[in-house]
């Protein structure tokens, strides 16, 4: 049984009827220049929207960059030494599933799907997409392809890195005319603050304010925050993975 199809099997046992199929997406391990960690996804990001999804009745195919296996940040491990996320139960419960984790070990590479069978994008967070989503023209390419054909389109906290610089097919940032969100300064400030160091190559907002003809949003730091302006879906950071998934659900039961 394959870990998209266990997902499957897991909807039909909460009781929602089977609507579709949802394409996340997730940075493949890698590591920091700033700090020299391991990085990757951030578990919060890629869990909280995926039980929104799930009781909406969505499957969700998670694919990565690279495809393969991949890790969540340490920090965003509830199990972790640290404690940093020790409050997040719902990562904690899908850690105990065996088909979650055969999810994270098998992720299909982005260029291998198909953007016809899925019904909305969620590109997930954490410090790998710093490194590994922007500039990527490959997952520009799939995320604008969603975009275009009117489906939601979701990014949330640094994986809205990839909004500083995706472009629809006529060349013009997609992100032109709209309003958007994503980690924030102040919240970047304060994770340095936390570790003693600058942990982040650049900072999004202050790339997003650089760019004219788009505006840039943000909420009080760490609060649940997101934003759609007409199919494209941001949320701020970590808190804001259910607030950017609800939005897309609620989209897609118009």
């Amino acid at each position: 049984m394959s870990a998209v199809q266990e997902v499957q099997s897991y909807v039909h046992f909460h009781g929602a009827p089977f609507k579709g199929k949802i394409l996340m997406v997730a940075s493949s391990p890698s590591v920091s220049g700033q700090t020299g960690w391991p990085i990757g996804f951030w578990a919060a990001e890629l869990t909280h929207p995926l039980r929104v999804f799930q009781e909406a009745g969505y499957e969700v195919e998670l694919v990565s960059t690279e495809g393969g296996k991949l890790e969540m940040d340490g920090y965003s491990n509830p199990t972790d030494a640290s404690g940093y996320s020790a409050h997040d139960v719902i990562s904690l419960g899908y850690m105990q599933q065996e088909w979650f984790n055969n999810m994270l070990a098998h992720t299909r590479k982005l260029t291998e799907v198909n953007p016809q069978e899925y019904a909305a994008i969620f590109l997930v967070g954490g410090q790998g997409p710093m490194y590994t989503f922007r500039g990527n023209k490959d997952l520009e390419k799939l995320f604008a392809s969603f975009y275009e054909a009117g489906k939601p389109s979701a990014a949330v906290c640094h994986s809205t890195t990839l909004l500083l610089e995706a472009k629809t097919s006529n060349g013009e940032l997609l992100v032109k005319g709209k309003t958007w969100t994503g980690f924030a300064d102040a919240e970047e400030d304060f994770a340095d603050q936390a570790v003693g160091m600058k942990i982040q190559p650049y900072r999004i907002e202050s790339e997003a304010r650089k760019i004219s003809g788009t505006t840039f949003k943000v909420a009080a730091p760490f609060s649940s925050y997101a934003i759609q302006d007409g199919n494209l879906i941001t949320g701020q950071q970590q808190n804001s993975g259910a607030a950017a998934a609800e939005l897309v659900v609620k989209q897609l039961s118009k």
